[in-house]
């Protein structure tokens, strides 16, 4: 499988963990009428705690996979090789510093903070806005273009996991 499908189905799997936990709890108890037998119509608990032990070790096995081609394979930015975990990491700090930017744009350059009596105060900004939209701007683009530049190298890694059990 690819590392793209990998990523997708690390989530796959988180999801199907927390179902086979509220599952146990499920059928961990049932409801009877007094002097009744007790029948249970679910799985057994061991049938969710082995279903729940497999997909605890697949959930390590991709994380470790994903993790090693992460580290192994890089992607070129800005004419610099980074790899992937890194990219990964600096479009996600491209993102926050350019929604960081983006609150200063909407700010207003003066505005009147308080006014009581005769002594009126202004909060005044210490930057011009609309600079901070403008690298707002540039920054969300760096952003998306190393974002697809990770997204198409996660298509040609390929990491040997097998996958049959989930698709």
């Amino acid at each position: 499988m690819n590392l793209a499908e990998a990523v997708k189905l690390k989530s796959i799997l988180k999801s199907k963990f927390y179902e086979y936990t509220e599952e146990l709890h499920r059928v961990a108890f049932i409801t009877v009428e007094k002097g009744e037998e007790a029948t249970n119509t679910f799985r057994s608990m061991s049938e969710v705690e082995k279903d729940l032990a497999r997909i605890r070790q697949d959930i390590r096995t991709l994380d470790r996979l994903v993790y090693e081609a992460n580290t192994k394979n890089h992607v070129t930015f800005e004419d610099k090789e980074w790899a992937l975990v890194e990219a990964i990491e600096l479009a996600s700090q491209l993102r926050e510093e350019a929604s960081l930017f983006r609150h200063f744009s909407e700010q207003a350059k003066q505005t009147v903070e308080n006014n009581t009596g005769d002594i009126i105060l202004y909060r005044v900004a210490q930057y011009e806005p609309d600079e901070y939209r403008e690298r707002a701007d540039v920054l969300e683009k760096k952003a998306h273009r190393l974002s697809n530049a990770i997204n198409a190298k996660n298509y040609t890694i390929i990491i040997d996991f097998d996958d049959s059990f989930y698709f």
